[in-house]
């Protein structure tokens, strides 16, 4: 039996190597590797960022409220391009937001989204939590709890959960596990604390590795021993 799996998706994983935007080349390919994760006998949904066309917190004269707004509607812009990627590749999708947009996308439902993963199609959840102050890390913990998944894929660029920035520092360790307590202590910015917490309080445990090297997301859903796994 596979598992039901929600990924956590950067919005800079769809803009290719600009890291602003869409890259529709790079859309296809993650779309691709989940198609494979999927066939796989696993149930998915993603929670998908929207930091290549927003970042609200950067802007700080700006009201934090419409801020984070504007992100909501650029993780909506993102969900409805892997809605048509996942098209291209065969695979039936559905967009849910957190705020109504009935034109273009379903509202939230538990139910509605969980009949949709029983019936094999990937959902895809945009607007974060619907609430400003919320990070998407925090949705995919909150959705991922909703939806009863079995586990989180911290899709990113990075290769696992290090001690220090490996970049900046060469001395700094790979964890391959560490527990949730350690990542909140060690202020190691897995997820910000809220979504770390709501995944210890709901024992979600959560997979961070590269999802740029091709078949990771495949070995990660078969239980390979990839990235780091905080639980």
């Amino acid at each position: 039996m596979g598992k039901r799996i929600l990924i956590k998706l950067s919005g800079e994983t769809l803009s290719g190597d600009d890291g602003k935007g869409i890259d529709f080349n790079s859309v296809l390919k993650i779309c691709e590797e989940i198609k494979e994760c999927k066939d796989a006998g696993n149930e998915i949904a993603i929670v998908v960022g929207g930091g290549n066309f927003w970042r609200g917190r950067c802007h700080k004269d700006m009201d934090h409220c419409t801020a984070d707004h504007i992100g909501m509607l650029a993780t909506t812009m993102n969900a409805l391009t892997l809605q048509e990627g996942f098209k291209q590749v065969d695979v039936e999708s559905r967009v849910q937001t957190g705020i109504e947009m009935r034109q273009i996308a379903e509202f939230y439902i538990k139910n509605r989204a969980t009949r949709h993963l029983e019936k094999g199609r990937i959902v895809i959840f945009g607007c974060g939590t619907g609430n400003p102050f919320f990070s998407t890390d925090t949705a995919a913990a909150l959705r991922a709890a909703e939806i009863n998944a079995d586990i989180i894929f911290k899709a990113t660029n990075v290769d696992g959960i290090y001690s220090a920035d490996p970049k900046k520092d060469k001395t700094a360790i790979k964890f391959n596990e560490i527990s949730y307590i350690d990542v909140l202590n060690k202020k190691l910015n897995v997820m910000d604390s809220t979504a770390t917490s709501l995944c210890m309080d709901n024992q979600i445990p959560i997979l961070v590795f590269d999802v740029n090297k091709k078949g990771n997301l495949l070995k990660a859903s078969n239980g390979d021993k990839i990235g780091t796994i905080v639980k």
